[in-house]
C-alpha cells in the first residue's frame, strides 16, 4: 500500500505543476490580448512607429557650416558630366533638375522616390569630383514624379556639382543613388 500512496503523490504533484504552468501561460495569453486589443489602439499614433527610420527632418540641415563651404570651394571644379548615373526608372529619379543643368537661387527639386518597404529619402551635395557629401534635404513621405523639396543653392560657391538622390528601405538599407550634375551660377 505504501508505493500505491508514494505513487499517487508523484502524480498529484505532476499534476499540480501541470495546472500552474498552464494558468500561468492563460494569464499572460490574456494579458497579451488585453494590451494588443485595448492598450495599443489607444496610444496616439506618433508614439507608434512602426519601422527603424532616421529623422532627417528634425533637424534643420538647410545651411552648410563656413568649413563645408570652403572645403567646397577649393574642390578642383572639372567639366560637369551631362547624363545621370545610378537611377531606377519610376523608383529612384531626379527629372528636375537634368544633368547639366545651370541652377541658381531657390530651385524645386522633381523626381521620384517609391521603393518597395519605403523609408525615407534625402538630397546631398557635393562639388564635382569630391566624395565629401552634406544633406541639406529628406523626406520620408513616397514621392512620384512629383516634388521631393527645395534646393537654396546660394550657400554654395558658384560652380559644378553633384546633386544625389538617396532612397532608403525601412531596414535601413540604402539603394543605389540617383546622381545629377548641375553648376550653379552667381546670382547677380
Amino acid at each position: 500500500m505504501a508505493v500505491y500512496t508514494l505513487e499517487r503523490e508523484f502524480a498529484f504533484r505532476r499534476f499540480g505543476q501541470s495546472a500552474a504552468i498552464s494558468i500561468l501561460i492563460t494569464i499572460l495569453f490574456c494579458t497579451e490580448f488585453f494590451i494588443a486589443t485595448f492598450i495599443i489602439p489607444g496610444l496616439p499614433a506618433s508614439d507608434l512607429n512602426p519601422t527603424a527610420t532616421l529623422d532627417f527632418i528634425s533637424t534643420p540641415t538647410g545651411t552648410l557650416s563656413p568649413e563645408m563651404m570652403t572645403q567646397f570651394a577649393r574642390a578642383p571644379l572639372p567639366t560637369t558630366i551631362s547624363s545621370a548615373q545610378g537611377c531606377t526608372p519610376n523608383q529612384i529619379m531626379i527629372t528636375s533638375p537634368k544633368p547639366g543643368d545651370e541652377v541658381k537661387g531657390s530651385i524645386d527639386l522633381i523626381g521620384t522616390a517609391d521603393i518597395p518597404n519605403f523609408g525615407f529619402y534625402k538630397f546631398e551635395v557635393a562639388p564635382q569630383g569630391s566624395s565629401t557629401w552634406a544633406i541639406f534635404s529628406a523626406g520620408s513621405v513616397v514621392v512620384r514624379n512629383g516634388s521631393l523639396g527645395k534646393w537654396d543653392t546660394t550657400a554654395l560657391t558658384p560652380g559644378d556639382y553633384q546633386l544625389r538622390l538617396v532612397v532608403t528601405d525601412n531596414q535601413g538599407n540604402s539603394l543605389s543613388p540617383c546622381v545629377v550634375s548641375v553648376r550653379i551660377l552667381p546670382i547677380q
